[in-house]
């Protein structure tokens, strides 16, 4: 089945019909525990963690050797998850992921957090044996896989089977050209000059990138919101649970459209321009761009098939949520500045279903900024009244 990938002339990231085919046929297996059918996504596949976590001394890659064979003079425990276990803050962990992979020659993978997991502060990177880079899986590798889970605002509980990252298998050369990109710009807008004003359609640049700015003007409610100290526990399975007063206060822009980020503070912002991902294309988001000043915008940097397109190409683009970090000094940024840019990759073939609610993506909504684990709908107002409460 999975075999039959190679009669594709093209390059490109591979498809969800495609990632079943690869499970099915063992390039990516799971033991006894089986691939839920949620873990699919339009271009990538959901990873869940193992049966166990190891606190570490500090975060490193294997090199020439296997990850197992670091552990013994890096870790400090061992955890078991089964029934669920917390991690705290500002501690390495290292996760091994239920699932291996056996990619053939010629089919190469790629890791990243998920979104929620970006929007909430987790950094999360993975690392192979024998590996010099996280993330990055050369083909033919053959192996386990494992997850550097580090938490750095809140103290969170994990448990087996729950999904941090996600990944994506790549064919070939996925980078689109120029003009592959301008000519989809024309008959399926991707960048839009904001929500609300879909008219005013903004072009590409003329490499596969656009940049991106933070929405300074946002609305009565705020531009964002910043983590609070020292708050409680949170839950990675319960959704829609969490009153946000409980972990976040509302950020405001001064009445000049400026925002200091202050050091070592976590930010969710909004970007000013909306995006619309066509099906054929799948977009990543830089974490660094050495351009932009000391800040680190994004953890989570890859968006499916379908962000902001909708089903019938219509939906106008969503703004994606930012997540900020600035490091060392203070930093303002102003309106139009550019803090991070975007840049797109070819699919192998369009997947048969786009990113929406069909496929459970929790992010489809305008305006949704907070992760799904909190409550939906909760007004800046309604969060001053909370405020007092924790942190």
């Amino acid at each position: 089945m999975f075999d039959s990938i190679n009669e594709i002339s093209n390059g490109g990231i591979v498809p969800s019909a495609w990632l079943r085919k690869a499970v099915h046929d063992d390039i990516i297996s799971s033991g006894k525990y089986k691939i839920q059918e949620a873990n699919f996504q339009p271009a990538s596949l959901d990873l869940s963690l193992g049966e166990k976590a190891y606190s570490l001394v500090c975060s490193f890659l294997p090199l020439t050797g296997s990850v197992e064979s670091k552990l013994p003079e890096l870790q400090i425990s061992e955890i078991d998850i089964r029934d669920g276990a917390i991690l705290e803050k500002g501690r390495a962990y290292l996760i091994p992921l239920l699932e291996e992979l056996r990619l053939p020659q010629g089919i190469r993978a790629k890791t990243n957090p998920k979104s929620s997991t970006g929007r909430l502060d987790i950094f999360t990177r993975v690392i192979t044996d024998f590996s010099d880079q996280f993330d990055i899986i050369a083909d033919g590798y053959e192996g386990r896989m494992y997850l550097e889970v580090f938490s750095r605002s809140f103290t969170v509980k994990v448990q087996t089977g729950l999904s941090l990252n996600q990944i994506r298998l790549f064919k070939g050369d996925q980078a689109c050209s120029p003009g592959e990109l301008q000519e989809a710009h024309q008959s399926k807008p991707i960048l839009f000059a904001a929500t609300g004003q879909q008219g005013q359609l903004t072009s590409p640049n003329f490499d596969n990138t656009i940049g991106l700015s933070v929405d300074l003007k946002g609305t009565s409610e705020g531009i964002g919101f910043r983590a609070k100290k020292n708050s409680a526990l949170l839950d990675l399975s319960r959704i829609n649970h969490y009153h946000p007063a409980d972990f976040w206060e509302p950020v405001y822009a001064d009445d000049h459209e400026r925002l200091i980020l202050e050091p070592e503070e976590f930010y969710l912002l909004s970007s000013t321009e909306s995006v619309g991902i066509p099906p054929e294309f799948a977009a990543e988001m830089t974490a660094y761009d050495t351009s932009s000043g000391e800040l680190r915008t994004h953890y989570a940097g890859f968006f499916d098939p379908g962000f902001g397109h909708g089903e019938d190409g219509r939906l106008g683009g969503i703004q994606p949520v930012l997540e900020v970090r600035a490091h060392d000094v203070p930093f303002m940024i102003g309106p139009g500045q550019k803090v991070c840019t975007l840049a797109f990759e070819k699919m192998l073939e369009a997947p048969e279903e786009w990113y929406g609610p069909k496929v459970g993506s929790s992010y489809q909504e305008a305006g949704r900024i907070l992760s799904k684990h909190f409550k939906p709908g909760v007004s800046t107002r309604q969060l001053k009244m909370f405020e007092g409460r924790v942190g």
